[in-house]
């Protein structure tokens, strides 16, 4: 019988955006390209998972949860589903649960959130420990919110009490000399140990998997000459008065002016632009 392959599980929480789901991707991507080449199994709740397909890397899936909304007073809601929130986290949980308790992961990186939304991580957590063969690792971006937010919402979540009880290390994806998140969110000591800084996600892997890795994008856009200004707005669920605000900005000479969207209504902001330009 040929060796077992190393699993790895990557959780996304998803709510607002495709930042976590594309970290989560360009690192399945990195392991992928790897000498361990792991069999990977992505969680997450955007349905939007599926615009991805031709970046997966081999020997991975995605897991699709229902999907969880966040309005603008910070509350979430389920997306789609007309359920109650906690009958919402009850079965994403024992969803997560029943699949990484059959996927049996050598490594789950979660992304962002210790415990995942609302908590929905507690049950696959302790059944990870009690099972003792998963290493568990946090990942987390740099620059997370205003440090009293940060501080706020941890000791909300009892965040710190699950990374001493379930995690074995903590990736900061930045650098520390640039921003040690460790000492301006002041993380306990225990917590930060567990911090390394791996620096920057090299995004560049992504293009040997979309197959545009000999493109020139900003040619592709076929803009005249001159600089450009580029407006973001994430996921695009709360990016509307932004987009419109930059397209009836006023540039100056000799520069272009580009939108990109993420999940945005495309029709309504193209509607907005549209009347906005008149």
């Amino acid at each position: 019988m040929s060796a077992r392959k190393l699993r790895i599980a990557l959780y996304s929480p998803g709510i607002v955006g495709l930042g976590h789901l594309r970290r989560n991707l360009v690192i399945a991507q990195t392991l992928a390209c790897s000498p361990m080449q792991p069999i990977a199994l992505m969680v997450t709740e955007a349905r939007e998972a599926g615009i991805y397909v031709t970046e997966m890397p081999p020997r991975m899936d995605c897991l699709t949860l229902p999907g969880l909304s966040k309005s603008r007073d910070g509350n979430c809601k389920p997306r789609y589903l007309d359920l109650e929130l906690d009958e919402m986290i009850k079965l994403r949980g024992k969803t997560i649960r029943a699949a990484l308790k059959e996927f049996e992961p050598d490594v789950l990186i979660v992304d962002n959130l210790p415990r995942g939304a609302y908590r929905e991580l507690d049950p696959t957590l302790e059944l990870l420990r009690e099972t003792g063969r998963t290493r568990c690792v946090l990942g987390l971006r740099d620059v997370l919110d205003e440090p009293q937010a940060v501080q706020r919402d941890w000791q909300r979540w009892e965040n710190e009490r699950a990374i001493l009880e379930h995690y074995d290390a903590i990736w900061v994806y930045g650098d520390q000399t640039i921003y040690d998140m460790r000492a301006e969110y002041s993380f306990a000591s225990e917590g930060a140990a567990k911090a390394r800084f791996t620096g920057y996600l090299d995004q560049r892997v992504r293009l040997a998997f979309t197959g545009v890795d000999n493109v020139d994008p900003l040619g592709a856009l076929g803009l005249p000459p001159g600089r450009m200004v580029l407006c973001l707005v994430g996921g695009g669920q709360d990016g509307e008065r932004l987009a419109e605000t930059f397209a009836r900005a006023t540039l100056p000479a000799d520069t272009n002016g580009v939108i990109l969207t993420g999940n945005l209504d495309i029709a309504h902001l193209n509607f907005a632009i549209h009347r906005i330009t008149q």
